[in-house]
């Protein structure tokens, strides 16, 4: 058995895959590449395979005895309380169409609790990170929510607007209270709330692999990640991040219906 090694040494690998996924994301990018539809009709590409193949190569190389779970490959089980969970391009319809907000994400599990994400745009060589209780940083400096405490001064972010469904009475409610709305988001507009440049983030359609590295990141940089019924919780089929401050009014609005 491998002993557990340090978190600083596990975030220090984590960036590296991170960033050795998304040098591989480049070479494609912009490029027209192919896409195939997957059977919930998502684009995938190349790209997408070959990033989470050295992602996983790199786990299977420095942490044998760690469990995986991709989003391109399923789940490797674990011989130890560790699993990493990788989404090698969040964001593949904004990859496939020359929009540089995609990115390549990595979240280490111990357990059921996340204790490192890392979040990395490899075409806006942004990156953002944490540990849990060590604070959240964006490309080495850390970084804090905004202090916005009124609906009205808002910024409001989601990923597309067909994903609502029958919440669509909910967004509208906030549409109609907020000051700006944009769809900024995937992985994107997390990281917008976790560097105070928005203060909430709602996608009512998510995955382990979307979600896992956004609940420590955004805690960490002194939000909330939590679902529609405010548990914080990165096993739900759908998600909001604020700044905290905006929490009770944001749970209040969509509790409405």
């Amino acid at each position: 058995m491998i002993p557990d090694p340090s978190y600083s040494t596990l975030l220090e690998f984590a960036l590296n895959a991170a960033w050795q996924a998304g040098r591989i994301t480049l070479a494609y990018f912009q490029t027209g590449v192919k896409f195939d539809r997957k059977s919930d009709n998502s684009p995938v590409t190349i790209a997408d395979q070959k990033a989470e193949q050295k992602i996983r190569q790199l786990i299977n190389q420095y942490w044998p005895d760690h469990g995986v779970l991709g989003e391109e490959y399923g789940q490797t089980e674990s011989k130890s309380p560790f699993t990493w969970i990788i989404d090698p391009i969040d964001g593949t319809k904004s990859f496939i169409s020359g929009v540089p907000l995609y990115s390549t994400l990595i979240a280490l599990l111990d357990g059921d609790k996340t204790l490192i994400g890392v979040a990395h745009f490899p075409a806006l060589g942004e990156t953002i990170y944490a540990v849990r209780n060590e604070g959240c940083f964006w490309n080495g400096r850390r970084v804090h929510v905004s202090n916005i405490d009124t609906l009205s001064d808002a910024v409001l972010l989601t990923s597309g607007l067909n994903y609502f469904g029958s919440k669509t009475a909910a967004w509208q409610r906030l549409v109609d209270r907020t000051y700006i709305q944009r769809t900024w988001g995937d992985a994107y507009g997390y990281f917008l709330v976790a560097t105070g440049q928005a203060e909430i983030m709602l996608d009512p359609a998510m995955h382990i692999w979307d979600s896992a590295p956004f609940q420590v990141i955004t805690e960490e940089a002194g939000g909330t990640f939590t679902d529609w019924q405010g548990n914080s919780t990165i096993h739900a089929d759908e998600s909001m991040a604020t700044n905290s401050l905006l929490f009770q009014q944001l749970l209040s609005v969509i509790r409405e219906d």
